[in-house]
């Protein structure tokens, strides 16, 4: 049932962004393009309510429940910047805003979004290792929640990957131009 509900609202995520942008630029109703851009993130408070009760009511966390706490932090961590990243194509799209600038590839300035992204990924870890830390707490019984204790180890792995692949763009900031003409 959780795997359910995580697909349910990451859909309800992103179709309150699309309304809400939609109202804000087709609509020219910028109050209530606001008002369904906060509806966004109360998906999650959805999310942590129903895994909680599902735990709390004898559910045995498994799987689902690991994925509900990292989705949460994911979207606690990133979600400002993936709205960011939707309204700037929006708003060039459809009320003639500036184009969005490219991320940059190579150099300092790339190392320092790897970095700022991995500042994200490690807020997302902390928000994600904090709810499955609470919810074996909460549940207090090792027996039901060995699933959860595994999803900390599995986090900090995807976090440590991500801080190499940060590390390897301040290591190695340039690219070899090959047949560069400047």
């Amino acid at each position: 049932m959780i795997v359910q509900l995580i697909i349910a609202c990451e859909i309800m995520f992103w179709v309150f962004i699309a309304a809400g942008l939609a109202a804000r630029y087709l609509l020219r109703r910028p109050t209530l393009g606001a008002a369904l851009l906060i509806c966004a993130p109360l998906v999650d408070i959805v999310l942590l309510v129903a895994t909680a009760l599902d735990l709390r009511g004898g559910g045995e966390a498994n799987f689902s429940h690991g994925l509900a706490a990292a989705y949460i932090g994911f979207s606690v961590a990133f979600g400002h910047s993936l709205v960011s990243w939707a309204d700037a194509r929006f708003a060039y799209r459809f009320a003639g805003g500036p184009a969005p600038v490219r991320p940059p590839k190579y150099g300092t300035a790339r190392a320092t979004r790897e970095w700022r992204e991995f500042g994200r990924a490690a807020l997302a870890w902390a928000i994600s290792c904090g709810l499955l830390t609470l919810a074996i707490h909460y549940v207090d019984d090792p027996s039901r929640t060995e699933a959860l204790s595994s999803w900390i180890g599995k986090l900090t792995l995807v976090l440590g990957i991500w801080g190499i692949i940060a590390l390897s763009y301040t290591l190695f900031p340039t690219r070899t131009a090959v047949n560069s003409r400047d």
